[in-house]
């Protein structure tokens, strides 16, 4: 198999060079269009890197995954979830990250680039306030360059057509997944659990 080693190499195949939509459209901080795609996201993948290499991982939240505090900065609520905090522990030694945001219904997704700190500040944390709880920890982001991305994957993967959709049958299930990595472990219970345990520690 034939390997590209050298940027000259992948220039060389996609020459043309870039469109100026795809120059324009990146900027240093959050245009009024751009803060109103961010704030129409339920969800977003964080991608962060450490020295064990590389993270992503999803973030999804109720009315909007993200805070806006400023037009280059973000705050992202930690709540609950499997607890390995592979993003955080990438972040508190290696800052940089990345953001992609997907609205439902929308073939535009939104990108940033950026840094981020993990602050425990307790004012920060009540104001996240959500059933009476709070998270542990909320991530600040720092915006270094934000855009929206070409809709060409998610229309020819046809992500939001319901004709498309999984039937989750089909699928295997976590506990499944689980004993499968794991032999003795009890895949009926964990699946039989999960819904109930999952409704207790959503925030």
């Amino acid at each position: 198999m034939k390997i590209i080693s050298t940027v000259e190499e992948l220039a060389a195949i996609y020459a043309g060079g870039l469109t100026q939509a795809s120059v324009a459209k990146v900027t240093k901080y959050l245009t009024p269009l751009y803060r109103q795609m961010i704030e129409a996201s339920p969800f977003v993948a964080l991608a962060t890197v450490g020295p064990e290499g590389l993270d992503c991982s999803p973030r999804g939240d109720v009315g909007g995954v993200v805070r806006i505090v400023d037009e280059t900065t973000l705050h992202m609520p930690d709540w609950r979830g499997n607890n390995r905090v592979d993003s955080l522990s990438n972040i508190v030694r290696d800052p940089r990250l990345a953001l992609m945001f997907l609205i439902p219904g929308s073939n535009t997704t939104m990108r940033i680039n950026g840094r981020g700190v993990v602050s425990n500040d307790e004012a920060l944390l009540s104001s996240f306030e959500m059933d009476g709880r709070h998270p542990r920890t909320v991530i600040v982001i720092s915006i270094d360059e934000v855009y929206f991305q070409c809709a060409r994957a998610l229309i020819r993967s046809e992500l939001w057509n319901p004709e498309n959709f999984a039937n989750p049958d089909s699928l295997p299930t976590p506990g499944l997944m689980l004993k499968a990595a794991t032999d003795d472990f009890d895949h009926a219970t964990y699946d039989r659990e999960w819904a109930g345990r999952a409704a207790k520690t959503m925030w």
